[in-house]
Order: structure tokens, then sequence, then C-alpha cells
């Protein structure tokens, strides 16, 4: 058996990119999904699983690395795309998280694109290791003149955190 990892990381992102624009259509008051999801937590095997009756219509990939929560992948079957699937799974997933008292780190895309939307969800991500997902990149500020794109997340205690895609982690502006 062959693998075409090019195929499989096209698949991948054509997935990432369909979830994020599923996510800009729902604010967090529209994170309920069309249907009654139960949300169950697979530890065996580092995951969540949003099902539909007896069916797994999508999942959470996660691995715990030095104490927190490190979210790998978001994934929808695309026959349940566009109902606020990936929306309602990721906003119960980070609740239950905040009920741990875990921090969480982002390689998912479509996480880190959930909590740019949903701001009561930033204070989750870990300061030290946000990941690579967790701060998306914005458009460049009006009247900035640099080239490096920022991201700017509002702290809990009103500290504002900047981020760029070569820094080492957050930079107070």
């Amino acid at each position: 058996m062959t693998f075409n990892f090019g195929a499989e990381a096209s698949a991948r992102e054509e997935n990432n990119a369909a979830l994020i624009a599923a996510l800009a259509e729902a604010s967090l008051g529209e994170a309920e999904s069309s249907w009654v999801l139960d949300v169950v937590h697979d530890a065996e095997r580092g995951r969540w699983i949003a099902a539909l009756g007896d069916e797994g219509i999508a999942e959470l990939s996660y691995r715990f690395v030095g104490g927190r929560v490190v979210l790998l992948t978001t994934w929808v079957d695309p026959a349940y795309r566009k109902n606020r699937v990936a929306t309602e799974l990721i906003s119960r997933v980070l609740d239950d998280i905040r009920e741990s008292g875990k921090k969480i780190t982002i390689i998912c895309p479509v996480v880190g694109a959930f909590i740019d939307r949903n701001p009561a969800y930033a204070d989750l991500i870990d300061t030290v290791h946000p990941g690579a997902g967790a701060y998306p990149e914005h458009e460049l500020a009006e009247g900035r003149h640099d080239d490096v794109p920022r991201t700017s997340v509002r702290k809990g205690g009103g500290d504002v955190l900047t981020s760029t895609p070569r820094s080492n982690g957050p930079e107070r502006p």
C-alpha cells in the first residue's frame, strides 16, 4: 500500500477550509447544531466524538503534553457540514477542558478560528505553548506599514498580547 502525503495534506487543508467557512456563519449563541448531538470523550483513542444516534459524525483529536491538552485536528463528515456540528463539538470540548482546569495548545486551525470568533475561550490558551493554530492570521490593521501580520488577543486582565508567525510567542505591543 502506498500513501500519498501530498493528497492527504491537500484533503486536510480542504477539510479545514470548509470547516472554518462554516464556523464563520455561526456565532457562539448559535453554537447548537441542527440536531441533538452527543459528545463522547474517547480517552483511549485521544478524541472527542460528536455522535448522532450511533453514528460518529465528527471528531476532535488531542494529546496530553506537559499537563495541557494539545488539540490536533477537527473532522466533520461531509454530509453533516454547514450544520454547525464543528461549532457545537468545539464549544462543548472547550467547556469540558475548562471544567478540568487545563490549558490548551492549538494545532488545529479550525479550533483557532473558533476561538478567534468566540474570545470567551481565549483564556484557555497556554500562553507559553499556544500552538501553531492558536492565533489565526488577520489582515494588517489600518495604518500599519510593516509586512508582518499580527494577531491580538485580549487576555482576562485586559492586557493585549500580539503574536507574529515568526515570533517565539506573544509579545506586548
